[in-house]
């Protein structure tokens, strides 16, 4: 997680120059999410270079055999939520800004991004108010405080929530 101070956000509107006063991390993680969103790959060649990252990381080649076979039969929700590799390998990899995991996931970050913004358009119709969702999450003293110190201000995830997931990959779909 990264926070930003409303100061901080504040002083950085006013002015472009002023954008170097963000934290570092989160400047990363925007810059980051905005390529790979922007990249169009072949999904084909994105799961093999993938697959040969994974033998690298002694993923099991029964995992990775089932992500090759199946990966466009299921929805990218599924595959997140689903009991394998993909979920603890994309938030490890978007928690400690591993760039090559991140690379190497970028296909799955992307179709995952667009199923959420997709389900997101069906759904937030449907709701009158926005409702709160809580997600638990452990973190230190001085985390905390630096959450109690950015209050107002912005508060980045280099993940996604996975609170969200747990309601979506049920019959019913709630944002």
């Amino acid at each position: 997680m990264s926070f930003v101070p409303k100061r901080c956000t504040t002083y950085a509107a006013s002015n472009v120059q002023n954008i170097n006063q963000l934290p570092p991390t989160y400047m990363y993680s925007v810059i980051f999410k905005d390529i790979v969103l922007e990249i169009n790959d072949d999904d084909a060649k994105s799961i093999k270079a993938l697959e040969i990252y994974c033998k690298k990381k002694e993923i099991p080649d029964t995992e990775i055999n089932e992500l090759k076979r199946k990966y466009h039969q299921k929805s990218p929700v599924w595959w997140y939520t689903c009991e394998m590799f993909l979920y603890g390998m994309l938030n490890r990899g978007l928690r400690s800004l591993d760039t090559e995991a991140m690379s190497k996931l970028g296909f799955s970050i992307r179709s995952l991004h667009r199923q959420l913004e997709q389900l997101h358009q069906e759904q937030s119709a449907n709701f009158k108010k926005s409702f709160t969702v809580y997600r638990g999450q452990g973190m230190s003293k001085e985390d905390f405080q630096s959450l109690l110190d950015s209050k107002g201000g912005l508060l980045s995830f280099n993940n996604f929530l996975s609170t969200m997931f747990s309601a979506l990959a049920g019959p019913q779909y709630y944002l």
